[in-house]
């Protein structure tokens, strides 16, 4: 039998914003945001009363970034959560906050995190803070959802992971699962070797390191993950793995 995750009812039916912490607003982080302000405005005009965003990021525009990041030139030199997020306020008529440093265990939990980062420590951190923060009496600061990017050159994956179990409907056609595993869940990311990801000094030198389109096509589909969790209140997949250069994709599918 086939089966599905229903949604965390609280996402379908708040008393105020999803809180929502975005994690990286570089190559994936910054065509992320602009994916969120779209799926805010389509929510409120369902009745919904939509998503709060806090982006964190500590690093500055550089040059390299024009071209794969939605920066422009005139960006170099200011911190990227705070430029990107100014700027999706200012377009969409939105209050979302930035902060510009990285995430921390001292940082505010949200409803759901969103990683777009490159390496592992940052993930490993982030996956032990959500576990010891999932008995959170505040709703607003409870964590539900895990969702995280990642890529190499031109492969990349995304996957979505509950902390800890949803409750699930006991009348449904399907068979239920009540927990996703996140990453790390899946992956022991203290065995992969990872290799330099530091700044690059050109375009040309970072896409070297990651494919120009990578980045858009992975949030693209990361994005449409979560919009199927709020629009249609129940996933059959929670991930995917993407092949840019042969332009296969592959579902991850719920209990598998």
């Amino acid at each position: 039998m086939k089966k599905v995750h229903y949604t965390n009812s609280y996402l379908l039916s708040p008393q105020h914003r999803i809180s929502v912490n975005l994690i990286g607003a570089g190559g994936t982080g910054s065509q992320v945001l602009e994916t969120l302000a779209r799926i805010d405005s389509a929510l409120f005009k369902l009745g919904h009363p939509g998503l709060f965003v806090t982006t964190f990021d500590a690093d500055e525009v550089s040059e390299s970034n024009i071209g794969r990041q939605l920066f422009s030139p005139a960006d170099i030199g200011l911190n990227k959560s705070v430029c990107l997020t100014t700027r999706t306020n200012r377009f969409f008529g939105l209050d979302w906050e930035a902060v510009s440093e990285m995430y921390s265990g001292r940082s505010k939990t949200a409803n759901i995190t969103i990683t777009c980062v490159d390496n592992v420590k940052s993930r490993i951190a982030v996956h032990k803070h959500l576990k010891a923060a999932k008995g959170i009496a505040d709703i607003y600061e409870t964590p539900l959802y895990w969702l995280d990017f990642g890529n190499t050159q031109n492969t990349g994956q995304v996957i979505l992971g509950t902390i800890g179990k949803v409750k699930q409907p006991t009348k449904t056609e399907f068979s239920t699962q009540a927990t996703l595993p996140t990453i790390c869940d899946l992956f022991d990311l203290t065995q992969i070797n990872e290799e330099d990801s530091g700044p690059s000094c050109s375009l040309a030198d970072a896409l070297k390191k990651q494919d120009l389109l990578i980045n858009s096509t992975l949030a693209q589909l990361g994005s449409s993950l979560l919009w199927k969790l709020f629009r249609e209140g129940r996933i059959e997949h929670h991930g995917v793995f993407l092949n840019l250069s042969t332009f296969k994709t592959n579902p991850i599918l719920v209990g598998a």
